[in-house]
């Protein structure tokens, strides 16, 4: 009760009067809520007949082989999520239990439960990841493909079991209208993939009722939706991923007069939040890259839905979709690695691609490529895959073939200043590449930042595709308090901390108190060289001011990294600097520094030399946690973190090199 209370109170310090008074009417209707019985909302007849051209179709490159195989894992009960590969699930699962831990939630009014208390519903994101039914679009795959209706019996058996284990609007899944909105989307999509209203699948009094059955459940998702937005400081990739499913639900499910409404007032959120919550330069502004990945998705399927059935969508709604395309092939380098930006849960909206080696962002430019005609994202995708086929149907390969992709080599852009990321680097696209990725952008989104990370002014650095400074990524959410803390602390990031303290101050796991302000002064490119310069203001309000400068130069010809780092204070302070290596990575000791190897590559790091400083390498170590990468949700694994600190008196600069052969 006093974590509870404790994590209330500073929630209410990031809301503005205007959103308190929405919380205490939400929190009035909640506790009417759970007073009052419920019975099924009455549900209008739907009118089957009013119909939507599909969407997406057979493509006839699919490789069908691994999409049998991924349902017919499924078929047996066998799922992979997060961290657990190959759980035996059930088929149907049990829909309201947490597979990790085994808890099973209440059943009681969704809007009330505290899916926070891991008390009461176990860890909410493995709960959450079956329930958005991901699942079932492939078994509506295997369907298509192969004809055999064994798939569409399965689809049937786990949405009778989910219409009675989660009616509406008891227990976890009825919480959270983002999650509604996600199931909406896979719902669609299955729904097409097994012919529609009008599939001989529904023929019959029994498979009748079925249908209408899960028609009404389609409503109630979407009057569920419509009344529940997300709002104010929590109106983020929540409030996009909401309307996304409502307006592909009223598209695909044109059957009663309100479809046009739901269409009509989503499609109006969605055209303000793709503009609101992502930057003129492209960048998602909760500074995550694997959000960035994630939203997209959440505009691109509407716009694909809506072009199919005559509902448009804004030149400025493309053009923000282009740029946040252009921000993703810039920060990819020639191996195809993203940075680890801010945090990532795995979130996947719809997935359609069965294949080993997918990748969620090539993906995405493919898709671009076709699109906007863009050689450059072809480029940098590489080639097709089955999820970019799916959704852009018959003719995609050949589409995809006749775009020109010569001199399209170069990064798309290289400096964002609304996100305040900047690349600096030489022989793009080459072998030869090195890449580098500096943040100097906001801590976050709107007053809680809750997907930020405290990393003013770190980078990430990649040799010829090869990753060697990382950003860790994020491993923990709801759960795991202290790894929650790590992760997106300042220690866990190439950048500097004093007096062990993170840049910005966190109230919660999705919730910043006092958030670091980064600046750019200066971004300059040369024929021979290039500089970033920037500073933050995370530590200005220490009882002794410290003012943190980052300049880092980058000698193209003799291929160097310069780092001087600045702390301007007036008395003594413990500085830090990090240097997360990727997991594949050794490290040995080559004075003045080390050499850092991966493969047959390494780079040299000259650390800088003060009297009293001491450096330690960290591997997988937890006490004190240091020395971890994340690469997936709930999963991480040891990898060598160099780390520098010393005592320091009066303004200092410390000089890094970075030597990358």
């Amino acid at each position: 009760m006093s974590a509870t209370l404790s994590w209330k109170l500073k929630r209410l310090q990031a809301m503005r009067p205007a959103e308190v008074c929405w919380r205490v009417q939400q929190a009035v209707g909640t506790a009417l809520g759970r007073m009052r019985p419920f019975g099924p909302p009455a549900v209008p007849a739907p009118d089957v007949r009013r119909v939507s051209c599909p969407w997406l179709r057979l493509p006839s490159a699919q490789r069908a082989a691994g999409c049998l195989d991924a349902a017919d894992r499924i078929a047996s009960g066998r799922f992979d999520i997060f961290s657990l590969r190959g759980a035996e699930l059930g088929s149907p699962p049990k829909w309201n239990r947490d597979p990790r831990t085994g808890t099973e939630a209440p059943l009681r009014y969704g809007k009330g439960l505290d899916y926070r208390d891991a008390r009461v519903v176990g860890d909410i994101k493995y709960l959450w990841e079956p329930n958005r039914h991901l699942h079932l679009v492939t078994l509506a795959q295997a369907y298509d493909l192969s004809g055999d209706v064994r798939y569409f019996e399965i689809i049937q058996t786990h949405l009778e079991s989910w219409f009675e284990s989660c009616p509406y609007p008891l227990g976890p899944n009825w919480a959270s209208a983002l999650e509604a909105g996600i199931r909406l989307i896979n719902w669609s999509v299955t729904w097409q993939l097994l012919g529609g209203a009008g599939s001989p699948l529904f023929e019959g009094a029994e498979r009748s009722r079925f249908r209408r059955r899960w028609l009404d459940s389609v409503y109630r998702h979407c009057e569920f939706i419509e009344g529940n937005f997300s709002r104010y400081s929590s109106a983020n990739n929540h409030l996009i991923g909401e309307a996304a499913g409502l307006v592909i639900a009223g598209i695909t499910w044109p059957c009663w007069p309100r479809s046009r409404t739901w269409v009509d007032t989503a499609r109006a959120v969605l055209e303000r939040e793709a503009v609101a919550q992502n930057g003129d330069d492209g960048v998602n502004l909760e500074q995550a890259v694997s959000y960035q990945q994630f939203v997209l998705d959440l505009l691109i399927l509407p716009l694909l839905a809506g072009r199919a059935n005559g509902v448009g969508f804004s030149a400025v709604y493309y053009g923000r979709i282009e740029a946040m395309l252009e921000y993703l092939a810039s920060i990819m380098d020639v191996g195809g690695n993203v940075p680890m930006i801010g945090d990532a849960d795995d979130a996947v909206v719809l997935k359609l691609d069965h294949s080993a080696g997918f990748c969620p962002y090539r993906s995405l430019l493919a898709t671009g490529a076709l699109l906007f005609q863009r050689g450059d994202f072809k480029a940098k995708a590489g080639a097709l895959d089955d999820k970019t086929r799916w959704l852009m149907g018959e003719g995609a390969d050949a589409a995809f073939e006749r775009i020109d992709a010569r001199g399209a080599l170069l990064p798309v852009k290289r400096g964002f200043p609304s996100g305040g990321y900047y690349i600096l680097g030489c022989d793009f696209e080459t072998p030869r590449e090195l890449r580098l990725v500096v943040d100097a952008g906001p801590l976050g989104y709107e007053a809680i930042a809750a997907h930020g990370h405290a990393d003013a002014l770190s980078f990430t650095l990649s040799a010829g595709g090869l990753e060697f400074l990382v950003d860790p990524g994020t491993y923990a959410y709801h759960t795991q308090a202290p790894w929650r803390h790590y992760f997106r602390g300042t220690g866990a990031h190439n950048t500097a901390r004093v007096d062990g303290v993170d840049q910005s101050q966190p109230g919660g796991h999705f919730l910043w108190l006092r958030k670091a302000k980064a600046f750019r002064t200066l971004w300059q490119s040369g024929t021979d060289e290039e500089v970033f310069e920037g500073w933050h203001d995370g530590y200005a309000s220490r009882p002794d001011p410290v003012i943190h400068r980052r300049r880092i130069t980058l000698d193209r010809r003799m291929r160097r990294v310069v780092i001087e780092d600045r702390f301007e204070m007036a008395g003594e302070h413990l500085v830090e600097l990090f240097f997360h290596c990727d997991e594949r990575c050794t490290v040995e000791r080559a004075k003045p520094g080390y050499r850092i190897a991966r493969g047959g590559t390494s780079i040299a790091l000259r650390i800088p030399q003060a009297a009293n400083a001491a450096c330690t390498i960290y591997t997988g170590s937890e006490a004190p946690i240091a020395g971890w990468v994340s690469r997936r949700f709930d999963d991480k694994c040891p990898a060598p973190t160099i780390v520098w600190q010393a005592r320091l008196v009066g303004t200092t600069v410390l000089r890094t090199e970075i030597d990358c052969p």
